[in-house]
């Protein structure tokens, strides 16, 4: 999703500070964000943490991909949505594309109209990596998005999702549900396999279940992120597996046409944990009448994180709640799992 990126190089890092989607709808960075008196205490010694009162104005520059995916739409709409509630930014938007050579042309013009701080979610992080680099050289700080740049010179700040994370937690989620049944057995819908972030998923998901000796994952199918793979590869995946337990799907996306392959093969045998957030997913599992029990978060606000980074790097100002007068160089966002435990407290982050 979005990671449809194959030089992704994301890492299992853990988030340290941020309260996105992964912790609850509104709330975001916390110090930027928040509406808490305590967000203009210092966040160093005598350095003011940013906060929601208005301060020195910021034109942001937002460079990202095409939105031809439902989290990369999302991206989008939260970076969108969080500039708009500050009266001293400016979101300067480009139109986004996942050819290279136009988002460095995008990214260009961008530095050329010398905003405060870019925010850029490259199509390619290997390819866009220059462009980074010029833009820091220029004297523009950058908060790489999510795919990251192949030198942290390239960027100031890099926050973004824990795909090793979504992995282990799925894993974990299953192997508790399945902990207590012998020789149970699982399969994995996953994404590109040409993409780092889905080897990522998947070897966070098989660590997890090295640590229930009942489970066995029986079956592996990679499908490409889009509703219409994920129906041709998971009907395969039932045609050859006429019996499972467990199916982890990486993407919320193709989890749409995995849905239709099941509902399809009349197969409800089996609990189904999904990956990334989206509404429909959020709505299912409240409704609770099918096979879709839980799916582990890639928070899109992360792109609404970027943009408080950016304010406060434009600003001058640090991170409530942290000591140290600087923004981090890096924010890993945690992959949490949700369930129609706590399904009501991230329905308003769900994206379409």
């Amino acid at each position: 999703m979005s990671q449809l990126s194959s030089t992704s190089q994301l890492t299992s890092r853990r988030g340290l500070l941020l309260t996105t989607a992964a912790v609850s709808a509104g709330a975001l960075l916390t110090g930027c964000t928040s509406n808490e008196p305590a967000s203009d205490k210092p966040a160093g010694n005598d350095q003011p943490a940013a906060s929601d009162k208005p301060g020195k104005h910021v034109t942001i520059g937002f460079a990202g991909p095409r939105a031809d995916h439902g989290w990369l739409n999302a991206i989008n709409d939260n970076a969108k949505s969080r500039a708009g509630t500050y009266s001293d930014v400016t979101l300067e938007i480009t139109e986004g594309s996942n050819d290279t050579a136009t988002q460095i042309g995008q990214i260009e013009t961008l530095i050329n109209k010398k905003v405060d701080v870019l925010v850029v979610l490259p199509a390619d992080g290997k390819a866009l990596t220059q462009v980074g680099l010029k833009a820091m050289r220029a004297g523009i700080p950058v908060v790489n998005l999510d795919r990251v740049f192949n030198t942290p010179q390239a960027y100031r700040c890099w926050i973004g999702g824990d795909n090793y994370g979504m992995g282990l937690n799925a894993g974990h989620y299953i192997g508790e549900k399945l902990k207590g049944k012998a020789g149970a057995r699982v399969v994995e819908l996953a994404g590109l396999d040409n993409l780092e972030l889905t080897r990522q998923r998947t070897q966070g998901f098989d660590d997890a279940l090295r640590n229930y000796p009942n489970i066995k994952k029986v079956a592996r199918q990679a499908a490409e992120f889009t509703v219409e793979s994920g129906q041709a590869k998971m009907a395969q995946l039932l045609q050859a597996q006429p019996e499972f337990d467990a199916l982890w799907n990486h993407d919320d996306d193709q989890g749409v046409g995995a849905l239709r392959a099941i509902e399809q093969a009349g197969r409800d045998d089996f609990l189904m944990v999904g990956g990334a957030g989206a509404l429909y997913a959020f709505q299912a599992i409240k409704q609770d009448d099918g096979v879709l029990k839980a799916t582990v978060l890639y928070p899109p606000t992360m792109a609404a994180s970027a943009v408080d980074l950016a304010r406060a790097l434009g600003q001058g100002k640090g991170v409530g709640g942290l000591a140290e007068h600087e923004i981090p160089a890096s924010i890993t966002l945690y992959s949490a799992v949700v369930d129609k435990d706590n399904v009501d407290r991230y329905m308003p982050t769900g994206f379409r």
